[in-house]
């Protein structure tokens, strides 16, 4: 039984944040614990090589229930040093400062666009960007895509959307967060930075950080109200830390699953699985809220180049009829030739996608048995709500208005799945609906019965030395990639911990 005074749980994007935060204070001593290793680091570092990650070793390979028409989907998270931030496409955009007032109304005092902007601007170092609102020194840095080196597919995009008459912006994690941009992406030097390489690399000298890979935790020890540690596997041998506090940063699927393995959730969910009830929290694993997302593919009769960056590259971050008090979709090229399963890709071409980014939809992480072991069962409620449904139509008709501009014709291009004659768009989207694996909400800050975390401190509710920090405490899920958010939580989240 060794102890320290933090036990992390989760080397992803948070938990390299408080690692690294945490172990500034040369007195504390952290345990930094991740299931994965440092995975394939050729891959992980070139930032057009991202998609053969997935479904690889640095992945948890997970798959959701039954969605839509779609039957199961992928769902990747990362199952490596960095977690999903070493696997991801490296966007690195906030959303819209609307969400985080949002956050706040709704419960979660503190986190409002005003509480969260010194975290953001802490976590980045974004170069040319306006001071006053983004980082100048911080861990990441980020830059778009250089103007020279931009995919013709991308520049033909952006170019068509603005021609429709949708506006510019200059930058989406600044003072304009609504229209055509191209937006920062965490590349520097032509490698990708990730949340291993920003934080915990400066940090790999301290004598008092312990990072263990190859750590996959079990459960957590809780007795009398209180967490004091954790239990793990380590080369298949059991192992335990003792604690004075244990952050699970595991993220929107792994940290509910872990809670409700140790009986942190809903009790009358729990004990029929033989797990006895330590907290009886009924949100534990519910507000489940991802962005759907629809692609169209397209061939293109002449060669088209490798894209240099992340096979993304612009963003165009609009509002569908539908639209609240921010934009409610995200509209994108994917750089690669595409298709949703069931379907060929093209020997040659590209893919635009249309995501909803205010789902109306949500979801649910819950346990299949009580073996750790076990996947547990994802359902994300992708278009359970029609709403979102009638979104991503919306997003793909103004993808295909796009498409016919005279910005494509130089592309020579054709729409090939699901074809141009295909106009029972509805039916299409319910099939092929699948994920932009952002993840987020089963954790969620606030009161009420569905509550689990303190807004406060992080700490979850009834179960003293125990705080949950990533992407499962919002208490709505951001219109924008996930990973700037979850920095800046993270960053905010070592503050409340270490505040006097």
């Amino acid at each position: 039984m060794n102890g320290y005074d933090y036990v992390v749980v989760g080397a992803g994007t948070a938990g390299c944040v408080l690692a690294a935060r945490l172990s500034e204070n040369p007195a504390a001593r952290v345990l930094l614990l991740e299931a994965g290793g440092s995975g394939p680091r050729d891959l992980i570092s070139v930032p057009a090589a991202w998609p053969q990650l997935i479904g690889g070793a640095a992945d948890w390979g997970s798959v959701t229930t039954v969605q839509a028409d779609a039957g199961p989907r992928p769902y990747p998270r990362g199952r490596v040093l960095g977690g999903s931030g070493a696997i991801n496409a490296m966007a690195h955009m906030r959303g819209h400062l609307s969400v985080y007032d949002a956050w706040a109304a709704a419960g979660a005092p503190g986190w409002s666009h005003a509480d969260l902007l010194p975290y953001f601007k802490r976590s980045e170092r974004a170069d040319g960007r306006d001071p006053s609102l983004r980082g100048t020194a911080g861990p990441v840095r980020v830059a778009p895509a250089h103007e020279a080196g931009r995919h013709p597919v991308a520049r033909a995009l952006a170019g068509a959307l603005c021609a429709l008459g949708f506006p510019p912006a200059g930058d989406l994690s600044g003072a304009c967060q609504e229209g055509v941009a191209w937006p920062d992406l965490a590349i520097a030097g032509g490698q990708r930075v990730s949340p291993a390489s920003a934080y915990l690399t400066p940090a790999a000298g301290r004598p008092n950080l312990t990072v263990q890979p190859g750590a996959q935790v079990r459960r957590l020890t809780v007795g009398r109200g209180r967490c004091t540690g954790v239990s793990y596997l380590l080369d298949g041998s059991a192992a335990e830390a003792s604690a004075g506090e244990v952050i699970v940063c595991a993220g929107a699927v792994g940290s509910p699953q872990l809670l409700l393995l140790s009986g942190v959730g809903p009790a009358a969910e729990l004990a029929p699985l033989g797990i006895s009830p330590v907290a009886d929290l009924p949100g534990v694993g519910e507000n489940l809220r991802d962005h759907p997302v629809v692609t169209l593919s397209y061939a293109s009769a002449i060669p088209l180049p490798a894209s240099r960056y992340n096979h993304g590259e612009t963003y165009a971050a609009l509002r569908s009829p539908l639209a609240g008090d921010w934009p409610d979709l995200h509209l994108f090229p994917i750089l690669v030739p595409g298709a949703p399963p069931g379907y060929a890709a093209p020997p040659a071409g590209f893919t635009l996608a249309a995501a909803v980014m205010a789902p109306d939809s949500r979801g649910s992480v819950r346990l299949a048995s009580a073996d750790p072991a076990a996947a547990p069962l994802i359902d994300p409620g992708f278009l359970r709500a029609r709403r979102d449904v009638d979104r991503l139509g919306a997003g793909l008709s103004i993808l295909r208005s796009a498409a016919a501009s005279s910005a494509f014709t130089r592309l020579a291009v054709t729409e090939v799945i699901p074809g141009p004659g295909d106009r029972e768009l509805a039916a299409y989207i319910r099939r092929t609906a699948g994920s932009y694996f952002h993840p987020a909400g089963t954790c969620r800050m606030g009161a009420g019965e569905h509550g689990v975390t303190d807004p406060a401190d992080l700490s979850v509710r009834g179960i003293a030395g125990l705080r949950v920090a990533d992407a499962s405490v919002f208490p709505l899920i951001p219109n924008a990639p996930l990973n700037a958010t979850v920095l800046a939580v993270a960053e905010k989240a070592a503050d409340l911990i270490t505040r006097p």
